[in-house]
Order: C-alpha cells, then sequence, then structure tokens
C-alpha cells in the first residue's frame, strides 16, 4: 500500500503548533510577499523574523532557487519544510545556513515534524528589505520610541533610512520585531489617515486590507 501523500494543507497548522512549542513567543503571518517571491510563512520571534518555505510531497524545486534568493535579502532566518519525499535530497537545494523541519505521519496518521537542522544567521539579509514590512505609523512608532523627531515632510523610504543610521541594531530591530507583534489590522486604516490627516493629506478611501493569519502567543522564552 503506497503510504499517504502529505500536502500543504495537511502541514500548516499542525505546523504552527510545532514551531509554538519550540520558539515559545511567536507570531505567524502566512502568503507574505516576499520580494519576487511570496513567502508561504514568515514568523516572528523577539529577536528573530524567519522565512518558512513549505515544500510538501506534492511539490517540486522547479520555483525554490528563486525563492531562496528572495527569502535570503528579507529574513534574519530561514527554514524549509519537507514532507518525506524530499527529506533525502533537501540539503543539496538549500543553503548550509538554513533549517530543514522534515515532516511524516506518525503512527495515528498525524503529521510529526522533526528538526533535521536548525536555523542559522542569514548572511546575505538586507536591512533596508527587513525594516519595509513596517508600515509607516509603525515606522512613527519608532521614532518615538527613540526620541527622533517626526519628519512629517520626508517618505516612508526615508524614515526607514533615519531609523537605521540612527539607532543601533541591538536597539532596532527587537523594536521592530514588537511592532509586529503588536500589530492590528482591524485598525490600520484609522491609524494611516490619522497620520495622513496631521501631514495636511486627503484620507484614503476606507477599504478592506488582505487580513493575513497570525497566530500571536505570550509564553516566556
Amino acid at each position: 500500500m503506497a503510504e499517504k501523500k502529505l500536502y500543504d494543507r495537511d502541514i500548516r497548522e499542525p505546523l504552527f503548533d510545532f514551531l509554538e512549542e519550540k520558539f515559545g513567543k511567536m507570531r505567524i503571518f502566512e502568503e507574505k510577499r516576499t520580494g519576487k517571491a511570496r513567502a508561504d510563512v514568515v514568523m516572528v520571534t523577539p529577536t528573530d523574523l524567519y522565512g518558512i518555505e513549505i515544500k510538501s510531497d506534492a511539490d517540486t524545486y522547479v520555483r525554490l532557487a528563486g525563492q531562496v534568493e528572495e527569502y535570503n535579502k528579507h529574513y534574519d532566518k530561514n527554514f524549509i519544510v519537507v514532507g518525506t519525499s524530499h527529506a533525502i535530497h533537501i540539503k543539496e537545494h538549500v543553503p548550509e545556513f538554513w533549517g530543514i523541519i522534515t515532516v511524516e505521519l506518525d503512527e495515528e496518521g498525524a503529521p510529526d515534524f522533526y528538526m533535521l537542522r536548525e536555523a542559522g544567521k542569514n548572511p546575505e539579509v538586507d536591512p533596508k528589505l527587513k525594516i519595509a514590512f513596517l508600515w509607516r505609523p509603525e515606522l512613527n512608532n519608532l521614532l518615538a520610541k527613540n526620541m527622533l523627531p517626526k519628519y512629517r515632510s520626508k517618505s516612508k523610504s526615508a524614515i526607514q533610512d533615519v531609523l537605521l543610521e540612527c539607532v543601533q541594531d541591538e536597539l532596532l530591530w527587537p523594536q521592530v520585531y514588537e511592532e509586529l507583534f503588536e500589530r492590528d489590522y482591524t485598525t490600520i486604516t484609522q491609524k494611516i489617515n490619522e497620520y495622513r490627516e496631521s501631514i495636511g493629506q486627503k484620507k484614503r478611501r476606507r477599504r478592506s486590507f488582505k487580513r493575513i493569519t497570525a497566530k500571536k502567543t505570550t509564553k516566556k522564552i
């Protein structure tokens, strides 16, 4: 009898439980635009931003090289999660600093995860691309936390540069991750309109933001 294939839909939710058990305090965002690619999962912890690519038994490596290139620009650390059919050869397809998580079915037919290789620090991450995950109101919060001017006339890109230049990494990045922990998709339109009104710009029309699935825990690590 052929072994049952694991598909993406079989892996995701159990994977989030596995990551929560391993990392403690974390938040999950799904399907995040990452340059020319789309990250299956982005995980925020108090110390790092992770990109996580899922390759189920039904997936191929056709797009993986391009995905690896984009992940390396955006995330502190990266994981690839693979089904049984990929476990033997996956090390040949990702850099040595990528973590590898394998998944197979246990005796009861539930996904069982194994940390084949821990993720190391990504030497290629671009700080400007990483801080670009923050919205303008979140960048404003960081200006205030670090007692910097509001720079109302500066662009979002210019504010990112100010923070990268003026705030030491050991202070800035935990603050960035905390902003992502606190992100509230239900209030973002209001916050952006309040900012635009404060600088004399027209309010945005009300629109629905795509709700990115998020999982947030408050466990201490």
